[in-house]
């Protein structure tokens, strides 16, 4: 039952790989975009927020279908990056990285989002008449008060990420070795003869990890608030 094979290691490895390279990506755009949607009010904000959230409620097969149509080899997108940068997305695992990032983006906006919006300002201001710059102020004072949020922003990012499937396999396929993650293997593995062992050895794999995950996340958010209120 715990004989985790070669061919299953690799989609453990994949998966982690993919998930914690698109969760390193994602994270500096997430802290930006979760802070122009915290800081500042222009004109378009609720449809920039609409379009941020909306890998969460579109099928995830259309998502990959959009990202075939936009980075694919003969994508909008994706054939300048393949003939000018040498970057190849659909099919590689890079693809799948950039569709777990897309995918998991909502989920690591939220939590920084409310927390740079539970900062008091009044700390920022006052850092301000003391001559720090906007970028020094940021840093020094807005990040770290919202770190815990960060961090558990990313921790979803990365769960959701180790989850995915619909978009993943409809931009990258399911290659053994290349793009085959967790999910897209107990897909394959509950189709074949005497799959049912390995797929439930990958179940309990996910499982695990997605439960690392959400218990890691709620740590984060209860040391947020404690940050906050001064304990």
């Amino acid at each position: 039952m715990f004989d985790i094979s070669p061919t299953e290691w690799t989609a453990i490895q994949l998966s982690l790989r993919v998930a914690t390279v698109a969760t390193l990506v994602a994270t500096p755009l997430g802290i930006a975009v979760a802070w122009l949607l915290a800081r500042r009010e222009f004109w378009g904000k609720s449809v920039v927020d609409a379009i941020i959230h909306l890998p969460l409620v579109l099928p995830p097969v259309v998502t990959g279908y959009l990202l075939l149509l936009t980075f694919g080899r003969r994508g909008l997108v994706g054939t300048w990056l393949a003939d000018h940068l040498g970057l190849v997305f659909a099919f590689r695992w890079t693809g799948a990285a950039l569709a777990c990032g897309i995918m998991s983006f909502p989920l690591l906006v939220r939590p920084i989002r409310l927390s740079i919006e539970a900062v008091d300002q009044r700390l920022e201001q006052a850092a301000g008449t003391l001559g720090a710059t906007p970028w020094r102020v940021f840093l020094s004072v807005t990040l770290p008060l919202a770190l815990p949020g960060v961090l558990g922003g990313m921790v979803l990012g990365f769960a959701k990420a180790i989850g995915e499937f619909g978009a993943t396999i409809t931009f990258v396929s399911n290659i053994p070795g290349e793009t085959q993650t967790i999910s897209s293997a107990i897909y394959s593995l509950i189709q074949t003869p005497d799959g049912d062992t390995a797929a439930l050895r990958l179940v309990v794999v996910s499982v695990l990890i997605a439960m690392a995950a959400l218990i890691a996340s709620e740590w984060f958010a209860q040391r947020a608030t404690q940050r906050l209120h001064g304990n």
